[in-house]
């Protein structure tokens, strides 16, 4: 299978799991996708800064944000169509559509400056989407090279609970099986690995006993 096929497949299979799931999507995932909040209080964008998250669903990162940081610039790339329709809805009817771009695209695969006008970004951050991405080392790096000397890549997704009890791991890793999501156990392994190779610093955190993790990627200036 091509990569635009690929990408295609990956964009309906999205939009399948979400065309009903998204108009309840914030209200069942606030219990555990834990740690977002965080990684958005740690964001300190800087005056006049532009962020773009990767993979925004339903736009409800991207809301929290604009509101905290409201001298900044937002962006979202999300590839399903129905998550994007409620993402578009929700910056309409919070005020922030002049402050917020959202496109769909790829997150493996984008050209910023096409689709926001914006080639490079203060701050890129990804909340619970490498989990559900083929192919998602390749967002990792896409997301380093879209960023701004001194910029910075925030990820948070599900670790692999180490300090939870087996049965525990075995019931969500089942659970999130239902929504094509999987841990990716060896996240910490890439995301340092790319941040030796562009000569970045690495910050990792275990939320939770595991249950989450947290890592900041730090560009050269």
């Amino acid at each position: 299978m091509s990569t635009t096929e690929l990408q295609a497949s990956h964009a309906e299979l999205m939009d399948g799991v979400y065309r009903w799931q998204r108009h309840i999507y914030d209200l069942t995932r606030k219990y555990y996708l834990l740690g977002r909040d965080r990684l958005i209080d740690e964001l300190d964008v800087p005056q006049n800064g532009s962020v773009l998250e990767l993979g925004c669903g339903t736009g409800r990162n991207i809301a929290l944000a604009a509101r905290r940081y409201r001298n900044a610039r937002f962006f979202g790339l999300d590839i399903s169509a129905e998550m994007l329709e409620t993402a578009n809805a929700a910056m309409a009817r919070e005020g922030l559509a002049a402050r917020v771009g959202l496109a769909r695209g790829d997150a493996t695969d984008f050209d910023a400056k096409a689709l926001f006008g914006v080639e490079r970004f203060d701050r890129v951050f990804v909340s619970y989407s490498l989990s559900m991405i083929p192919g998602w080392e390749k967002t990792v790096a896409a997301a380093l090279a879209a960023l701004a000397p001194g910029g910075s890549l925030h990820v948070v997704d599900f670790g692999q609970q180490e300090g939870l009890p087996r049965w525990f791991r075995a019931l969500l890793r089942g659970w999130l099986r239902k929504f094509h999501v999987m841990p990716r156990d060896s996240l910490r392994d890439v995301l340092e690995s790319e941040s030796k190779r562009t000569g970045a610093t690495f910050r990792f955190r275990t939320l939770y006993r595991g249950y989450a993790w947290l890592a900041v990627v730090g560009a050269p200036k």
